[in-house]
């Protein structure tokens, strides 16, 4: 892992702590992340974000609940890995995934 994505994932976890959607979209933006005009809902990105990442296992708790009131127990439950099954974007048995199209 490149010492670029650690010290932005260092980062984006510091900001993640914080539970300010504004602080999230300014961070995003100002690390190229996101565009200026962005239409992505900072809240429901940042509760995303905090139930996905391996260093706030203080927060999942928190952020499952947050995304369940509204209306995001699906991706919840993937996020967190309480789903049944994996999502149909990691393949099946017997099937060959595709790769990322290179941007």
């Amino acid at each position: 892992m490149s010492s670029n994505y650690s010290d932005f994932r260092r980062d984006l976890d510091a900001v993640l702590v914080e539970r300010d959607p504004r602080k999230l979209r300014a961070f995003l933006i100002e690390r190229g992340q996101w565009p200026a005009d962005t239409t992505m809902d900072p809240e429901t990105a940042m509760w995303m974000m905090i139930a996905a990442s391996p260093n706030l296992k203080s927060l999942h708790a928190e952020a499952r609940a947050w995304l369940a009131q509204h209306g995001r127990a699906g991706e919840a439950d993937a996020i967190t890995g309480r789903g049944g099954s994996p999502p149909a974007a990691h393949g099946r048995s017997g099937t060959k995934g595709r790769r990322p199209r290179e941007r």
